[in-house]
């Protein structure tokens, strides 16, 4: 493309010579100065940025150094070594996960299926819970309730995990001669629902009845906090679309899904991309205190399968490192594609 004078100069028909415009005159001034105006705003608002650095220290610190480490994936595992040093081994890691045909690689993949389950699960019995929380809080009229249900939800993802894994644990925990067995367990029993050999076995320790323990329990945690995101997106509605919908004889129901669930469109897409995103990113600790080696079968998850061969010694920090790498990758990918169907199908996205 070739640049003309008439594109950053103006004709001065007096005195018959090219001048530039103020406009350009602007933008030069602009970009000549431009560091001096940054440094003037960061001046004037320096408390705003002073409370950004613990931020950028963090993820200094817990996101992009330890990305170093994931040379570990490639090379020869050593303790005493640094990663700089070690002897590169290429692939030999992912192979022996993926297609080792050894006990290990049987491992990596149970652990992987359960992974994919219990976040498919996850994602269709909890992210809907939260939209139908907030729906629900936009239609109680009174705000003392409201503020009363909404702490009430909120409170259990204040918790620990600890704690709540030793609620959960209590609950359902196998009976004993000195305590009994719990609350959920003798509920169950009572309505013939599970045999007395199981619930005097305990819940937990039956791999038939971990995935549900393990959603019920994040549902109860966490769905309203996260509720808290749509609720914001509901009362931003403007009153007179529901003016509007009353005219035209909508009822409630009928509202919310010509009003408030299109408005709201836009915030579901994004929150199901960003839960997408994570969907492989299961909170190991929780897993990690809930499960035993009884419910390996459907418990196991690729964080805890590689916190165990990570505490294995050398030859197995490699095989942990590929296998939370892998995990990642394919978390990515879901991302990804997750926001390309997203932004061809309602022209929302991340990106």
């Amino acid at each position: 493309m070739k640049v003309r004078t008439a594109d950053f100069l103006e004709f001065d028909q007096e005195a018959r010579v090219y001048r530039i415009s103020p406009e350009q005159a602007v933008r030069d001034d602009v970009e000549k100065h431009y560091w001096r105006h940054v440094g003037v705003t960061i001046m004037k608002d320096w408390r705003l940025y002073l409370m950004l650095v613990p931020m950028i220290l963090v993820f200094l610190f817990w996101r992009y150094f330890p990305m170093y480490e994931l040379l570990g994936c490639f090379k020869v595992s050593n303790d005493v070594l640094p990663v700089s040093q070690q002897l590169f081994s290429g692939f030999s890691y992912f192979k022996r996960l993926l297609v080792g045909g050894d006990q290990l690689s049987t491992d990596f993949w149970r652990a992987m299926r359960n992974t994919f389950i219990l976040s498919f699960y996850g994602l269709c019995f909890g992210f809907p819970i939260p939209i139908i929380l907030a729906l629900f809080f936009n239609e109680i009229r009174s705000n003392a309730a409201r503020s009363v249900y909404q702490v009430l939800t909120y409170l259990p993802k204040f918790m620990s995990t600890v704690v709540m894994t030793s609620l959960v644990t209590m609950l359902v925990k196998q009976g004993s001669l000195t305590t009994g067995m719990g609350i959920i367990n003798q509920a169950l029993s009572g309505l013939g629902i599970i045999s007395a050999d199981v619930a005097n076995a305990g819940l937990l320790n039956n791999p038939s009845f971990f995935r549900a323990i393990y959603q019920i329990s994040g549902i109860w945690e966490s769905a309203g906090y996260d509720s808290i995101v749509f609720f914001a997106a509901i009362i931003a509605i403007s009153p007179t679309s529901y003016e509007a919908a009353q005219i035209d004889g909508a009822d409630k129901m009928a509202q919310m899904r010509y009003v408030v669930l299109p408005s709201i469109l836009s915030t579901i897409v994004i929150m199901l991309i960003t839960r997408i995103g994570s969907l492989l990113n299961i909170g190991y600790e929780k897993v990690l205190l809930l499960y035993n080696t009884n419910t390996y079968v459907t418990a196991d998850v690729v964080s805890t399968f590689a916190n165990r061969q990570g505490m294995g010694g050398n030859a197995a920090t490699g095989i942990a490192s590929a296998a939370e790498m892998m995990n990642n990758v394919v978390g990515m990918l879901l991302v990804i594609g997750a926001n390309t169907i997203a932004r061809k199908a309602s022209n929302t996205s991340l990106y």
